[in-house]
């Protein structure tokens, strides 16, 4: 061995023979560590991600600042650490005819994307309405007016209009519809807003399936809200708790069993409401096992996507803590976490503060892996449905970073054999020398 070699690691060798081969040993030993910090760089670079990142990214849902592509959320999109966005009526080019930058806008964030993302809206008709006509886009009515008629064409005719308007723009995922039955008539959110098909659950079911058939036909996705039911509460839980015990009826159900029965459910949307005939703790249906997991999950048999209603509105957010709720929501049943960044005087929050806090809670052992997978399992099988085709970019980025982290562990495990093997020679080599000077 040249002195060349030593040279690299800061180290000269002794004059004297015996120090000259404890020093090899040494140098050779470093060499490994070296061997075994290079192959970690090589197989985990910077922007490499575990398979436990991917999944964790799919299930995070952010909203956008501006009506222009925002540098900091795109970053977070190119890097996995967003599944999906949001758009609101803030979010289109305030100007006659949007429909062209509003679709670049779109596109921007599902290229940057290493997978397709759910580009989602709240495009109900009526008052809850984000593509104006002042935009340029079709005119849309309320549930409420496409349950008075006394046909189907309305709900197909605007149905269809919707979801031509959305699919052309980009939007995959549309966070309709309402299926909350009209009980009370002074719903402050649902009922006197016009959400609400009928007060009917059979009527209300009718509607929406005619709405989901058109969404369909151009690969959106519809989300069924809110369950399990919002339409008997007497108060908006976007600014507080809405305590529906005594108001809500098992009827509120029935939409979503008829929809499940017939087919017709791409995923549903939690609320926020309390009811302690379904969960006697009190925790809003969002952070509710007994809801989501007992209700929907086992009794209603549904195992498909579940997405939160917006984690930031006050019902949630002022009664538990950020990583107490996002726990508490995964633990519960929910899919994709929906931060809007929209609710007025809500503190923003970052997608890394929540990719960080679910791989902590984790890496702590409150959630387990496997949870992480069932959503991440649900969410692809619903991406893969609208036609996305992630399940092979999906798979394969899973098998290489797998396959990375066992090469890692594989080539440290080698590195540190061969140095105990180094160890272990040098260590006989002294033992022989040590016996034949003792024999002198």
């Amino acid at each position: 061995m040249k002195n060349i070699n030593a040279d690299i690691f800061g180290l000269r060798p002794q004059a004297n023979r015996k120090s000259q081969i404890a020093f090899y040993f040494k140098a050779l030993a470093v060499c490994g560590l070296q061997l075994a910090a290079l192959f970690v760089s090589i197989s985990s670079p910077a922007q490499t991600r575990d398979s436990l990142d991917i999944k964790i990214g799919q299930m995070i849902l952010m909203g956008i600042p501006y009506a222009k592509v925002d540098t900091l959320i795109l970053e977070e999109v190119r890097k996995g650490n967003i599944g999906s966005i949001i758009l609101f009526e803030k979010n289109i080019p305030k100007k006659p005819n949007a429909f062209a930058d509003l679709k670049k806008i779109i596109w921007a964030y599902q290229q940057a994307a290493p997978f397709p993302i759910f580009v989602s809206i709240d495009q109900e008709g009526g008052k809850v309405n984000r593509l104006k006509e002042k935009y340029g886009f079709t005119r849309s009515i309320t549930a409420e007016a496409t349950g008075k008629s006394k046909t189907l064409d309305s709900a197909r005719f605007y149905g269809e209009a919707t979801a031509a308007t959305l699919a052309g723009l980009g939007f995959n995922v549309n966070f309709a519809p309402c299926v909350d039955v009209a009980v009370e008539k002074t719903n402050p959110v649902i009922v006197t807003k016009g959400r609400a098909y009928s007060a009917n659950e059979d009527s209300v079911a009718m509607m929406a399936a005619e709405f989901i058939k058109q969404h369909r036909k151009f690969g959106v996705a519809t989300v069924l809200k809110h369950f399990p039911g919002h339409g008997s509460s007497t108060t908006d839980s976007h600014f507080g708790i809405a305590d529906v015990t005594k108001s809500w009826t098992p009827r509120e159900l029935k939409p979503y069993q008829l929809l499940l029965d017939s087919g017709y459910v791409d995923a549903v949307m939690s609320c926020h409401i309390v009811n302690k005939e379904l969960d006697k703790s009190g925790k809003p249906g969002t952070l509710s096992a007994d809801m989501l997991d007992g209700i929907l999950r086992k009794k209603m048999e549904y195992n498909g996507v579940v997405f939160s209603d917006d984690m930031q509105m006050e019902a949630i957010s002022k009664q538990y803590g950020l990583e107490e709720s996002i726990k508490l929501a995964i633990l519960a049943g929910v899919d994709i976490l929906c931060f809007a960044n929209n609710v007025p005087g809500s503190q923003k929050i970052s997608p890394q503060r929540i990719f960080e806090i679910i791989k902590t809670t984790v890496a702590k052992g409150e959630i387990s892996a496997n949870r992480i997978d069932e959503s991440y399992q649900r969410i692809k099988k619903l991406k893969n449905k609208i036609n996305l085709n992630v399940s092979s970019s999906f798979e394969a980025e899973l098998k290489k970073s797998q396959l990375r982290q066992r090469l890692t562990a594989m080539q440290l495990k080698a590195a540190q054999e061969e140095i105990r093997l180094l160890q272990e020679s040098g260590s006989k080599k002294k033992k022989k020398k040590s016996k034949k000077t003792d024999n002198k």
